[in-house]
């Protein structure tokens, strides 16, 4: 059997978590996939993955070599596709992480417009509000909100998020606006729990920041389900600018205290180390740099 088959299908299973999947994945059958997995266990002398009939683990030299083996693979990939004279257009797949809310809103718009430019490219958009672990679950780029975590990612920056106060018409119709920080403590808040401090929310003008320790009846762990119950007219809420555009625009949502801004995160891109960037994610991520600049996040 070739190496590289067997390579292939030992990180497709090791990906997927299933011999089911990865065959799937490498469109071959189920057999042809274990039997090539056994042969590289067999080629190598250790056994890489732990079997059980529900699912498929990683020994410790199953670890190592997945920490290798998907970058071999996208460097000889990527090596094949420079070289062919009847090579055009980019192809493989690509594994993407984003948090849930900005994957929703705005990420799978981009991947849209981006598989739209690149036909022969496929895309796995995963979304957890978790920082996951892109080596153990094979992502190959991730989004975050933040500053990065780890010192062994590669970090490209997509600019800053902010965020806005919102309240509906109907809800100011009932409630005189608040003209300064400290009036939000007497309103009905909406108060999103993905927030470092829910409770907390930190408002700034000419330098000085105001802390306003603000309460509701209503908590939800989701951005884009707060900004609905602010359109329901529910309260106030404190939501990424990226969330509100639309409502602002055509007047369901009404901006809160314009002369002062909450803080401003940070929107990077993050990948693992790799001798060379496949073609794919370097399309990718100077696709989604560019696109970021034209679209409504800050």
């Amino acid at each position: 059997m070739d190496l590289l088959d067997c390579i292939r299908a030992f990180v497709a299973t090791a990906e997927t978590g299933s011999f089911t999947a990865a065959a799937e994945r490498l469109s071959v059958s189920n057999r042809l996939t274990s039997k090539y997995v056994a042969e590289l266990e067999r080629r190598l002398g250790t056994r890489l993955l732990q079997r059980t009939t529900r699912a498929v683990g990683l020994t410790t030299a199953g670890q190592d070599l997945l920490a290798r083996a998907p970058a071999l693979l996208e460097d000889l990939d990527d090596l094949l596709s420079s070289v062919a004279e009847d090579t055009v257009q980019l192809s493989g797949h690509i594994r993407v992480s984003a948090p849930i809310t900005f994957g929703a809103v705005y990420i799978k718009g981009m991947l849209g417009r981006f598989l739209a430019q690149y036909p022969g490219v496929s895309v796995d958009l995963q979304l957890d509000d978790r920082y996951v672990d892109l080596a153990r679950h094979g992502i190959d780029i991730a989004f975050r909100i933040g500053e990065p975590d780890l010192q062994s990612l590669k970090v490209r920056r997509m600019g800053v998020l902010g965020s806005v106060l919102v309240a509906s018409p109907g809800y100011l119709a009932h409630r005189a606006p608040p003209v300064r920080p400290a009036d939000l403590s007497t309103h009905d808040c909406i108060i999103d729990t993905n927030r470092r401090h829910p409770l907390r929310w930190n408002l700034s003008a000419n330098g000085v920041t105001e802390t306003v320790i603000v309460q509701g009846r209503f908590s939800v762990n989701n951005a884009q389900i707060a900004a609905e119950f602010a359109g329901e007219g529910l309260g106030i809420a404190l939501c990424p600018h990226f969330v509100v555009s639309e409502q602002l625009q055509d007047g369901r949502l009404v901006a809160l205290l314009p002369d002062y801004e909450a803080p401003r995160h940070p929107l990077n891109m993050v990948y693992l180390e790799g001798r060379t960037m496949p073609r794919k994610l370097r399309a990718l991520i100077e696709f989604a740099a560019t696109d970021a600049k034209h679209s409504q996040l800050n």
